[in-house]
């Protein structure tokens, strides 16, 4: 698995956005069961003031403290599910995207444990689940929506899994990944029709 995600995510060269907002990272992690590897994902509370009961990956905002944004998501992982920076093998970047609040969030690939446990911070988290890569390479989505950005019309697909909706900005990750690590041929900017 490591090997897959590295070579994939070394040729692969993710953008950076030349915007002053406030910083974030997240943590896509992915399930180091090589045979049928899983996206880790989390919902957050819904007693929190953003992106309440959405789901996300995990991290969060950059602290003055952090060395740098490989290190908040880590540290946000750990605070919000319980997982150890060392349990963790960072693997590389995926491109900068802007949450709607206004904040530049960098994603991090990393491989964790799959029989690792995880326990959600109830200040935060609502629930920790895994969603088969398979599931998503099939691109099985349950609508498309429309977003402007900038100069573009991003058609970014809402995925459902269980009870669970990825949309958003964690889609907009996800389609990111799928497509650096595994061809998935994703077109953010072409329209689908579901």
């Amino acid at each position: 698995m490591r090997d897959l995600l590295t070579e994939r995510l070394a040729r692969h060269t993710p953008s950076r956005l030349a915007m002053d907002y406030p910083e974030a990272s997240v943590l896509v992690p992915v399930s180091d069961n090589a045979g049928s590897p899983e996206i880790l994902f989390t919902l957050r509370s819904s007693n929190l003031s953003t992106h309440r009961g959405q789901v996300a990956f995990p991290g969060g905002k950059k602290d003055s403290t952090d060395p740098n944004l490989a290190h908040t998501a880590l540290r946000e992982t750990h605070e919000e599910i319980g997982l150890p920076p060392d349990q963790v093998q960072l693997v590389g970047p995926l491109s900068q995207v802007i949450s709607r609040y206004g904040i530049l969030v960098t994603p991090y690939v990393g491989i964790v444990p799959a029989d690792h446990p995880l326990v959600p911070n109830p200040h935060e988290i609502e629930s920790i689940f895994r969603v088969p890569v398979e599931f998503f390479l099939e691109d099985r989505r349950e609508r498309t929506d429309v977003l402007p950005f900038l100069d573009n019309t991003y058609h970014v697909p809402c995925y459902r899994w269980e009870d669970y909706q990825i949309w958003g900005l964690s889609a907009v990750v996800l389609v990111e990944f799928l497509n650096a690590v595994y061809d998935a041929r994703i077109d953010l900017l072409k329209p689908r029709h579901d």
